[in-house]
C-alpha cells in the first residue's frame, strides 16, 4: 500500500469517527466488533442496526462512490445485540471503471476503524444445479478469475506479507458460526465456491460450463478483490452470497439486472435475520 493511500485512509477512518463523535455516540470508543459490506439491494439490514446513523460516501474523504442500482453508498455505524457494527451501503465494482485500490478503499477503511471481522455480501448467479432464487449460500472458497490483485505494486511489511496465505480465506470460525445462526433463526444455508469475473456483461452459457468443471457453485462481479485485501491485513472474512438468479443457460430466462433487486427484495427479511444472529454472535465481547 502507498504511502499515499495510506494518508487517504487516514483522512477518511478520521472523518468517519469525527461524526460519531459530533453526533454524540461513543461507537469508537472500542474497536467496532463487525464490518459488514451489503451488496446489491441487500442494503436495508443497514438501515435496521439500533441507534443508526448514516453518513454518505459523498462527504468521506476519498471515498469512491457506487454508481450501480441497488447500492445506495452510504456508511452506517449502529449496533447489533449491543456490539458496534460499520456497515458499508453498497460497493464500488472494477467494472464502474474505478482502479483496484478504489475497489477495496471500502474495506481497508473497514479495517482502518478496527473491525477485527468483515462479513461481506453480495447477489452472485447460480450455477448449482439445485440452486434457486432466493437461495444463500455460504462461501467456503473462491476463484479469482477477475485477472487483478488488489495487492500488485509495492508491499509495505507493517500492514501485512508480501505473499499472504490463502488457504483459509474465509474464516472457519466464522463459518461455523454462521451456521449455528441459521439453525438458530431457521433459515437455510447451501454452502459453496464462488467465482469472481471482471463484468460487467452476464457470462455466456459456455462460461458458465466452463465455470461449473472448473468447480464453482456461484458466480459474481464483487467481493474476491476485498477477500485478498482483507486477509492481507489480518481481518477475519466470512461472506454470503444472494442466489438471485440462475446463471446464462441454466434456464431458458435471459439475465436482468431488475430481476437480482427483485429477488433481493424477496428474501431480506430472512437475510436481515439472519445477518442480525451471526453479527450477535461474534460481537458480544466488544460490545460498547
Amino acid at each position: 500500500m502507498s504511502e499515499m493511500l495510506s494518508a487517504e485512509l487516514d483522512a477518511a477512518c478520521g472523518f468517519a469517527q469525527s461524526c460519531s463523535t459530533r453526533l454524540r455516540l461513543a461507537r469508537f470508543a472500542k474497536a467496532p466488533a463487525v464490518g459488514v459490506v451489503l451488496g446489491s439491494g441487500l442494503g436495508s439490514f443497514g438501515d435496521t442496526l439500533a441507534d443508526v446513523v448514516k453518513v454518505p460516501y459523498a462527504e468521506i474523504p476519498h471515498m469512491p462512490r457506487p454508481s450501480v442500482s441497488g447500492h445506495a453508498g452510504n456508511l452506517c455505524v449502529g449496533a447489533v445485540s449491543g456490539a458496534t457494527v460499520v456497515a458499508l451501503q453498497g460497493r464500488s465494482h472494477l467494472y464502474e471503471g474505478h482502479p483496484m485500490d478504489a475497489t477495496v478503499f471500502g474495506v481497508r477503511l473497514l479495517a482502518k476503524l478496527g473491525c477485527g471481522s468483515v462479513l461481506l455480501t453480495n447477489a452472485a448467479g447460480g450455477i448449482r444445479e439445485t440452486f434457486r432464487p432466493g437461495t444463500l449460500m455460504l462461501l467456503s472458497d473462491h476463484l479469482n478469475l477477475t485477472a487483478r490483485n488488489p495487492l500488485t505494486g509495492p508491499n509495505d511489511e507493517q500492514l501485512g506479507p508480501r505473499f499472504p496465505d490463502m488457504t483459509r480465506a474465509y474464516d472457519p470460525e466464522l463459518a461455523a458460526t454462521a451456521r449455528a445462526a441459521a439453525e438458530a433463526v431457521g433459515v437455510a444455508l447451501e454452502e459453496g465456491v464462488y467465482a469472481a469475473l471482471p463484468g460487467p456483461s452476464y457470462e455466456t452459457p459456455a462460461e458458465i460450463r466452463m465455470l461449473r468443471t472448473l468447480g464453482a457453485d456461484a458466480v459474481g462481479m464483487s467481493t474476491v478483490p476485498e477477500v485478498i485485501a482483507l486477509r492481507h491485513l489480518g481481518v477475519r472474512v466470512g461472506a454470503i452470497s444472494c442466489i438471485t438468479n440462475m446463471a446464462a443457460g441454466m434456464t431458458s430466462e435471459l439475465l436482468d439486472h431488475a430481476e437480482v433487486e427483485r429477488t433481493a427484495s424477496a428474501v431480506r427479511d430472512k437475510f436481515v435475520e439472519l445477518l442480525a444472529d451471526w453479527i450477535g454472535r461474534i460481537g458480544p465481547s466488544q460490545a460498547v
